[in-house]
């Protein structure tokens, strides 16, 4: 399927979903919290000594945030996945957070099924994923099992970004070697992570230098903070150490600008249309393909039944809300004929008694 070409963010308001993934300790939280400029997540405490070695599984969670970037009021959604990467088998993690991908999906399919549609409905699809990967390890630094694992299972249900958290923690020159075997590792693997697409023959020469650009920093490599120093009387989100000051808006020191302008404001749309045209679409095909011939294994996929699946979904609930009305219809029938039957025989009822009434009237009239 062709990739839908990226327009520019002109809107006034739009809606983001974006989800966080990486194991404690990776920064993700602080990641979020210097995004969104306050705080949305709350830094996990420390367990205690004897509940150290207790394993907790992954807990999904969303949370809403209003920001504005370039002038463009964004609804942006966090779905943080606390407890991934702390356990020995992260089976259940990665199944968990590919379920609540798909449930989505499931979510706007249902929707787009019925003939009255929900005026407030909510499309809660995630548009964009960051995958942390850990900076630490034995040398030479490369993906884990682990990471690999999860942005396969990922990639075909969200766009997954990999960035590096915490990158104030390696040397230039580690760094710079991590981030190439990472994507040794990622192409190696074949994992379709989302790298910036461009169109060399569709896309203007501005697009596609930004796009190479962009894809020659993955992974990104970002450092986060949540307080601000003094630098030469300018507030700067920066950390502090023995040897300097890593700033978390200098190009030179992380990538953290360039991410943040990327999914929040040049690449959003882009990010939406892949979900929306591309990852949904191709679920959705997978999901109806599975329904019409659920009791049939390796048979061939006819194309028109696929294209008529829509159509049918639909016919069957017209159908199913066309009994429903003829059902209510004849009971209403049912009820009015009933009322009827108890009007006339009241006003029978009353007809005699007014005949009695008025024998007995004559009955007992005087004689002159």
């Amino acid at each position: 399927m062709p990739l839908p070409r990226r327009r520019g963010n002109k809107v006034k308001g739009v809606g983001f979903t974006l989800m966080v993934v990486g194991a404690s300790g990776n920064g993700r939280t602080t990641f979020v919290n210097t995004l969104c400029e306050s705080e949305v997540l709350a830094h996990k405490e420390q367990p205690s000594p004897e509940d150290a070695h207790a394993e907790e599984n992954v807990r999904i969670k969303s949370h809403g945030v209003e920001l504005e970037e370039e002038g463009v009021r964004i609804a942006l959604t966090i779905v943080d996945t606390p407890g991934f990467g702390d356990n020995i088998d992260n089976e259940f993690a990665f199944q968990e957070i590919v379920n609540y991908l798909e449930r989505q999906y499931d979510d706007i399919l249902a929707e787009q099924s019925r003939i009255k549609r929900n005026p407030r409905f909510k499309d809660n699809r995630v548009h964009a994923c960051l995958y942390f990967v850990s900076p630490t390890g034995h040398a030479p630094l490369s993906l884990r099992e682990m990471d690999i694992e999860l942005m396969r299972r990922l990639s075909p249900r969200v766009n997954v970004i990999p960035v590096i958290g915490r990158a104030d923690s390696l040397t230039a020159s580690e760094l710079r070697a991590f981030k190439k075997r990472v994507m040794e590792d990622i192409d190696h693997y074949d994992i379709p992570i989302y790298n910036f697409p461009y169109d060399v023959e569709e896309d203007d020469e501005d697009t596609i230098s930004e796009n190479v650009e962009l894809r020659a920093l993955l992974p990104f490599a970002i450092i986060g903070s949540e307080e601000e120093i003094d630098i030469q009387g300018e507030p700067v989100r920066a950390r502090i150490y023995p040897w300097g000051v890593a700033e978390v808006d200098n190009p030179e020191h992380s990538d953290f600008g360039r991410l943040r302008g990327a999914i929040l404001s040049s690449h959003l749309n882009d990010l939406k249309m892949l979900t929306e045209d591309v990852l949904y679409e191709t679920y959705r095909t997978e999901k109806l393909s599975r329904s019409v011939h659920s009791d049939v294994r390796d048979s061939q996929i006819l194309p028109e039944e696929l294209a008529n699946q829509s159509v049918r979904l639909k016919e069957e609930q017209l159908r199913r809300d066309e009994e429903k009305l003829r059902e209510i219809e004849l009971r209403v029938q049912r009820e009015i004929n009933e009322k009827r039957q108890e009007l006339l025989a009241k006003e029978e009822s009353l007809r005699n008694l007014e005949s009695r009434l008025t024998a007995q009237g004559l009955g007992s009239e005087p004689s002159y």
